[in-house]
């Protein structure tokens, strides 16, 4: 029975569950824009739906994640530890709970950004979720790597995709650090409690990107192993 059930979750590939689980990690991040192009406007009926779905997605990120830590194999036949694995499945899991984190947050207190900072912020949510992209697009060339054995031009691929990811990473760096001396510049006309928690909801969104690029990292560590 274990072992049917193991066959099951990971099929030909071992890496096809840690795939899995970034696609449903997808669907927490790629709601995030539609998700604050309604809290921007105010309609939190249709800003609260969307937080919704993207709790909904988090949840089957969860459930895929404990799946995957319960039948991986303490050892496995290939050029990938389950250590390796495991931190990389971290990572991931970690966008999506930030992703929800996000938009629990801006619904909970009906959060109003400054009017004047809104397409800013959505570049940033853009640019951000450009990132988790990319990292997506990383993981799901670990197949091919595999049957490459680690060799050849495969490696050089994803060391190339890599690199955008650290580019689109310093993006978003950028991206928040100009959001962060704007609303310097408001602080003094706004609630210091509002204040507070937009510029922990800026921080917040910051972290999808940062946290992609961690994915990136591990996969780095695991070529070079």
């Amino acid at each position: 029975m274990a072992r049917a059930t193991i066959s099951s979750l990971f099929g030909t590939s071992p890496v096809k569950p840690l795939q899995s689980h970034m696609d449903s990690v997808q669907e927490c991040v790629l709601q995030l824009y539609p998700y604050f192009e309604s809290a921007l406007v105010g309609d939190w009926k249709q800003a609260r739906k969307t937080a919704t779905s993207i709790s909904r997605a988090e949840r089957k990120a969860d459930k895929l994640k404990k799946n995957l830590r319960m039948h991986l194999p303490k050892s496995l036949f290939m050029p990938v530890s389950r250590r390796d694995l495991l931190e990389i499945l971290t990572m991931q899991d970690k966008i999506a709970n930030r992703t929800k984190d996000i938009a629990g947050l801006v619904s909970s207190r009906k959060m109003q950004f400054p009017e004047d900072l809104s397409q800013q912020l959505l570049t940033f949510v853009g640019r951000s979720i450009d990132a988790a992209k990319q990292a997506q697009t990383a993981i799901n060339e670990l197949d091919e790597l595999l049957e490459a054995g680690f060799r050849g031009n495969e490696i050089k691929v994803i060391e190339d995709m890599i690199t955008k990811l650290d580019d689109i990473e310093h993006d978003t760096d950028t991206l928040q650090r100009d959001l962060h001396s704007q609303m310097f510049k408001r602080e003094k006309d706004l609630p210091p409690v509002d204040v507070m928690f937009i510029y922990r909801v800026i921080d917040w969104i910051g972290d999808v990107a940062d946290l992609a690029q961690r994915v990136g990292s591990r996969l780095q560590l695991l070529l070079a192993r």
